[in-house]
């Protein structure tokens, strides 16, 4: 399909296009349900990741000399992380982990533009990302579960009905799902935003919906900016989480690229891609934002809409900044039950433990191999099943530990003659 739009880009005359800032009203559209779930599951302020999505991605296009038609905004893959940080050391101190995450990333394209992009896929095959992916949707399904039912995330306390809970998430989740699935056009591509309004509706009709703090709120206000303050045990923690978004930055690019039409993996190149994409994410931790990440969806609104020009993602980044001062705007997110947003959880962590599966099927890594077995074995085990490893007061598990795990068996355990030798010709 990608290549389709490859193809068009390049032999069809250029067509009439609305005003950039038209267009980038309609990509935030698309943006706008995934980029608020982060911060609302994880206890960080929605308007702040409206504000740093906007900043994020102006910072990558920045760094990219705007050439690539992309948008910046909350990633999924650290929800776990944020959700631990934030109970553990507070907003601040996973500040300082999530800002590290993003300098790794700059690390990274340091190294790819010394090394060639080569180095990475020796150093993140396959079989050391996949699992990893899987690890980070697998860990949260809990979390999912406990929301959908009416309780908190981890199951300590009841905050909803569960007969009623049931109901309004299941009609988050249904919706989700056929949206996804059946939709047509743009509206295929806002699913959880289709999501979240349906369940907010269900939840009203239940009369669990309190509009109070949206009517006591100011239309005006700044958000509610936090500096992360040094926590080394939040960054060792939260470093090797960034493995597996930075991979899935190479296939972000590579997906744009056929979209476009446009080799972007050479020019500007990916040592800019990812140098703009850790510049976002620290960018965003200096403010108590969520780590930022390219958005598929809307990858897929350029696709559909053929809105190459990258200036459109500029306009799209002004209007995230615009709506983030309006008090009302976090307020009205903040009305959302848990039992909406958990209903859509399930599919959409699910969805993220596919995405890892599939890394290894699409790559075709034979399992039944002694050296994938133990290295899948072991990270999904050590990811999913609580394994700890500490010294003195630091303890490292989880997905960091599962990430850790993989790398190191990937170096040290030998490859065969036959993988080594399909290695070498990568």
């Amino acid at each position: 399909m990608t290549q389709a739009y490859t193809d068009s880009a390049a032999t069809e005359p250029a067509k009439r296009e609305m005003h950039p800032s038209i267009l980038g009203a309609q990509m935030l559209f698309v943006a706008f349900g995934a980029l608020v779930l982060v911060p609302i599951l994880t206890g960080l302020d929605p308007n702040v990741a409206l504000f740093t999505a906007g900043l994020g991605t102006l910072v990558f296009q920045l760094v990219t000399k705007g050439s690539v038609p992309i948008f910046l905004a909350s990633s999924f893959a650290f929800i776990p992380a944020i959700m631990h940080g934030v109970g553990t050391w507070g907003i601040a101190g996973t500040m300082s982990g999530l800002m590290a995450a993003g300098l790794f990333y700059v690390a990274l394209s340091l190294l790819v533009a010394w090394r060639g992009a080569n180095f990475l896929h020796r150093l993140l095959p396959p079989v050391v990302v996949g699992p990893v992916i899987m690890v980070i949707g697998l860990s949260l399904a809990p979390v999912a579960v406990n929301l959908a039912l009416g309780k908190t995330g981890d199951g300590a306390a009841k905050l909803v009905d569960g007969d009623v809970a049931l109901v309004i998430s299941m009609i988050s989740l249904l919706v989700t799902v056929v949206v996804a699935v059946f939709a047509r056009g743009m509206l295929r591509l806002v699913p959880i935003l289709v999501g979240l309004v349906a369940g907010y509706v269900t939840a009203m009709m239940y009369g669990i919906v309190s509009f109070e703090g949206v009517a006591s709120a100011a239309w005006f206000t700044v958000p509610s900016f936090t500096a992360p303050e040094f926590n080394l045990e939040a960054i060792l923690f939260i470093i090797p989480i960034a493995i597996a978004p930075a991979v899935e930055h190479i296939g972000d690019m590579v997906a744009i690229s056929n979209v476009a039409g446009k080799d972007f993996l050479k020019k500007p190149g990916l040592k800019r891609t990812l140098m703009g994409d850790g510049l976002a994410t620290s960018a965003a931790a200096m403010l108590g934002g969520p780590p930022n990440t390219t958005y598929s969806e809307v990858t897929g609104a350029v696709a559909l809409t053929r809105a190459f020009n990258p200036r459109i993602m500029i306009w799209a980044a002004i209007f995230a900044i615009v709506l983030s001062f309006c008090g009302k705007t976090g307020a009205l997110l903040a009305s959302i039950p848990t039992p909406v947003m958990g209903g859509i959880m399930t599919l959409l962590f699910g969805a993220i433990a596919a995405i890892g599966l599939n890394t290894l099927v699409k790559h075709g890594r034979d399992l039944s191999e002694p050296r994938n077995l133990v290295i899948v074995s072991l990270t999904l085990v050590f990811g999913i099943g609580g394994m700890q490893l500490g010294i003195g007061e630091f303890t490292l598990k989880g997905i960091a530990l599962s990430a850790i795990v993989a790398i190191l068996l990937n170096l040290l355990i030998p490859r065969s003659k036959e993988e080594a030798e399909t290695a070498t010709q990568h």
